[in-house]
């Protein structure tokens, strides 16, 4: 049971970090731009595919949460989460700034727990049969 429990929470961490930063740049236009020119290259900097992108974002999230279409679901946040973290990773290596950057004031010791959400992320969609508290799981054998 504590694996069950384990699994659900872990589902509702990683779709509710999805909503959230999907919510984030929905309420604030300029964040997700900010964000694409800040940490990934100003790759999709575009104003209104960040809107696009945020609102999937929630979307998709809300469904991570509930537990439905896992088997599509649980591989589209595993993508984002883990994808999200790759350019950050000099912030798992060197949290406090000390070796991988030219200013340790870039550093961000908040970007460590990105690590620990795309192994959550990839492990959800590992034991995704394991999950039997999520809703697609419990609509099947209903029906």
């Amino acid at each position: 049971m504590l694996a069950k429990i384990a699994l659900l929470i872990m589902r509702i961490g990683t779709g509710m970090l999805l909503v959230l930063w999907g919510g984030v740049r929905l309420l604030k236009d300029d964040m997700g731009p900010n964000l694409a020119n800040k940490y990934y290259g100003g790759v999709a900097n575009d104003g209104t595919l960040q809107l696009a992108f945020a609102g999937f974002e929630v979307a998709l999230g809300l469904l991570v949460v509930l537990g439905l279409a896992r088997k599509y679901t649980l591989v589209v946040a595993a993508l984002i989460l883990v994808g999200g973290a790759i350019p950050i990773w000099r912030h798992f290596l060197d949290p406090y700034g000390q070796y991988l950057f030219a200013n340790p004031g870039d550093a961000n010791l908040l970007f460590f727990p990105s690590l620990t959400v795309a192994g959550a992320s990839l492990a959800l969609v590992a034991l995704r049969e394991m999950d039997t508290l999520a809703l697609d799981k419990v609509f099947s054998k209903k029906g």
